[in-house]
């Protein structure tokens, strides 16, 4: 008896969920003539709005990513080694300031618009990359590197054939999540005065225009969903078949 009054409460429950999601169809259904015509109404600026905001990402992004793997590489050098923990704390101090200080802070250096938009992107991007580049150079198992080092390898051949190739994971993971970054806080460049999607979320937000900002965060979250499908792509395709991820944990 017990069991068949738990078992019409659980019933109960579930349509009432239904239900709830009847009337929220509903609703979002009964907008979507709204929104649609607000989308063809402003296609063209949306598209506009779209190549600055994917141009701005990518080019920040790229930049980043190269000068992330350059300073990560750098301080993994052994002549860099003193200055190393000083390098490492100073990017650690810039990861704990707010996306929007960076921003703010970049402004007033160099004005509004385009170039302190890409400052901040790549600001932003590049710390991601750096810590992953280091960690997963210094990763590499000694005893790979002495082996490496007994067939009469330089310092040099050392790290671009041992260390990199196996560090290539933990980089592009690193990448990833830059870029990830960087598409979530592009948005937020509207503020500065640069062209973005964000247009469209802040508009809606200060004129309660629902249609503007769903328009403006649906955009913003397909981005980043085809970026990271992208730079997925690119790491199958570019990353040598053998090198095999789980080979630090096996060590």
């Amino acid at each position: 008896m017990n069991y068949v009054i738990e078992l019409i409460k659980q019933s109960k429950t579930f349509l009432l969920y239904i239900m709830l999601a009847v009337v929220y169809l509903f609703g979002v259904f009964s907008e979507s003539t709204g929104l649609i015509k607000e989308f063809m109404d402003t296609y063209e600026d949306w598209i506009y709005l779209l190549r600055q905001n994917v141009w701005i990402v990518f080019s920040s992004g790229i930049t980043a990513s190269l000068l992330g793997i350059g300073s990560g590489i750098l301080m993994t050098r052994p002549w860099f080694k003193r200055y190393a923990e000083v390098f490492a704390q100073g990017f650690n101090i810039l990861s704990a300031v707010p996306t929007l200080a960076i921003l703010a802070i970049i402004m007033t250096l160099s004005g509004l618009g385009f170039k302190s938009a890409f400052i901040g992107l790549a600001t932003v991007t590049v710390l991601p990359v750096v810590r992953n580049t280091f960690q997963g150079i210094n990763e590499v198992p000694e005893h790979m590197i002495e082996a490496a080092r007994g067939q009469g390898m330089t310092d040099q051949q050392i790290l671009w054939k041992v260390q990199i190739p196996n560090a290539l994971y933990v980089i592009s993971a690193g990448i990833r999540t830059g870029f990830a970054l960087n598409v979530g806080t592009s948005p937020l460049i509207t503020l500065i005065a640069a062209d973005s999607l964000g247009e469209y979320i802040f508009t809606g937000i200060q004129l309660n225009e629902f249609n503007s900002l769903l328009i403006g965060s649906v955009s913003i979250a397909a981005l980043a969903i085809g970026t990271d499908f992208v730079l997925s792509r690119l790491q199958f395709w570019l990353i040598p078949k053998g090198v095999n991820p789980q080979r630090f944990a096996q060590e």
